[in-house]
């Protein structure tokens, strides 16, 4: 018997956490964006002939990577990132000062 779209559908969503090649899978996110930002991610991407999925990917691993490159592993501060602690304020003012502070290297894809 044939599968409904609705059981294909939900197949293949319990089988993405599950998927790629080391068997990692993927995780679903949605958001909703400041139009701004939207429109800029869709520039940017463009610019660099990459999906908006690979850009949000790259820039969030680089980030992750320029953190982890500043910790001691043998430090609370590394311990606290992982476990979630909250380090640092959700203060918008920070987060716009902080992006400001991005190498040109890193701005490379």
């Amino acid at each position: 018997m044939a599968k409904t779209a609705a059981q294909r559908q939900a197949a293949y969503r319990a089988r993405r956490p599950h998927s790629g090649s080391d068997d990692n899978g993927q995780r679903r996110l949605n958001a909703w964006i400041d139009t701004r930002a939207f429109l800029a991610l869709a520039r940017v991407a463009r610019r660099y002939a990459v999906t908006k999925q690979e850009l949000i990917e790259k820039l969030i691993i680089a980030e992750d990577e320029r953190i982890l490159a500043g910790l001691d592993p043998d430090s609370v501060q590394w311990q606290e990132y992982f476990d979630g602690s909250l380090l640092r304020s959700n203060d918008e003012r920070q987060l716009r000062e902080h992006a400001t502070t991005i190498t040109k290297e890193q701005r490379q894809i």
